[in-house]
């Protein structure tokens, strides 16, 4: 289709499949569905109003740049809607069934004895602060690729919103909470009672509960968390791919951002966001997805910079290539 790049295919087909899922297998566990498929037909029209705008020889540089950066600001509304939708296929969570795994593997819960064995005020900030900064890494690779390679930067949201949407859509067939559900009664559900009993001596220490990062963290997850997102996790292959993009662009940071991502893939279990087995899902997810994402980037042509007629050649290259970046 004339005009159409890979992360237009990608969005629109994730777009589409969610879409036609909702229709075929809404029953009543989504009272709302025809809003959400509304939603998607309204969007899928957006997007294609600005790929066909993109196309004309006039197009402000503002709407040229909303062309590729697009799929940015659909991350929290398709990442929300998944808690809406996971109960399509299965009624509950599986928890109980990744608990068991867990526990085989490793004879307890590391998702509650990691904790348990460094409950130190500064343990716990560092591991919080290196959680919190998945959103650093996904913010300041893709502004130094903007600054310095846009080309590269196009490629980046491309890449990293495919890994996205593979993990969206896993979240609606394979739902599971995590550890949080050890806690507390999540939209009605609660493991059973020999699973609760697990973390019956497994509370939030004091002096963890008094830091700064953990209090932030608390609030994002208060606000913006949806159930059954936490196989893979997504933060371990969102992290994982702005690595990826830092060895290949950004070459001065990628050894400090590598031991960051190996800090965080720790964080998300000492920090109870998820079991050691969400984590491995994780990194299995990003050695498939992002060379494979790439690859089909790559496959796609032509270059998003090669579309954009409103921003003056010389902003294109940004000064370095693929090959020379520092």
């Amino acid at each position: 289709m004339r005009g159409y790049t890979f992360i237009d295919y990608a969005t629109q087909g994730y777009l589409a499949l969610v879409a036609l899922l909702i229709a075929l297998f809404h029953g009543h566990t989504v009272p709302a569905w025809p809003w959400l498929m509304g939603a998607h037909l309204l969007v899928m029209t957006i997007i294609q109003a600005l790929i066909w705008a993109d196309r004309q020889p006039r197009c402000p540089a503002a709407l040229a740049f909303l062309r590729h950066f697009y799929p940015v600001l659909l991350y929290a509304g398709l990442f929300a809607e998944t808690g809406w939708l996971n109960q399509m296929f299965i009624t509950g969570y599986l928890d109980p069934a990744i608990i068991h795994f867990d526990q085989a593997l490793f004879g307890d819960q590391p998702s509650l004895s990691f904790m348990q064995r460094l409950p130190y005020l500064f343990v716990s900030e560092v591991f919080y602060g290196a959680y919190f900064s998945y959103y650093l890494m996904i913010g300041g690779v893709g502004i130094a690729l903007y600054i310095r390679n846009r080309t590269a930067f196009f490629r980046y949201i491309a890449v990293m919103s495919f890994v996205f949407y593979v993990c969206y859509l896993l979240y609606i067939f394979v739902p599971v909470i995590g550890p949080p559900i050890f806690f507390r009664n999540i939209f009605g559900y609660a493991l059973p009672a020999d699973l609760q009993n697990l973390a019956s001596n497994s509370g939030y220490p004091e002096a963890i509960k008094s830091g700064t990062f953990f209090r932030i963290m608390k609030w994002i997850y208060d606000v913006f968390e949806a159930p059954g997102a936490a196989i893979p996790s997504s933060h371990v292959a969102i992290a994982l791919c702005t690595v990826f993009f830092s060895f290949r662009y950004l070459r001065g940071v990628r050894w400090i951002h590598l031991a960051l991502a190996i800090l965080l893939c720790l964080a998300t279990v000492y920090c109870r966001y998820h079991y050691v087995t969400d984590v491995l899902a994780g990194i299995v997810t990003a050695a498939v997805l992002i060379p494979l994402g790439d690859w089909l980037y790559g496959r796609s042509r032509p270059e998003p910079a090669q579309n954009l007629k409103c921003i003056k050649p010389s902003t294109l290259s940004g000064g370095v290539s693929s090959g020379d970046a520092h």
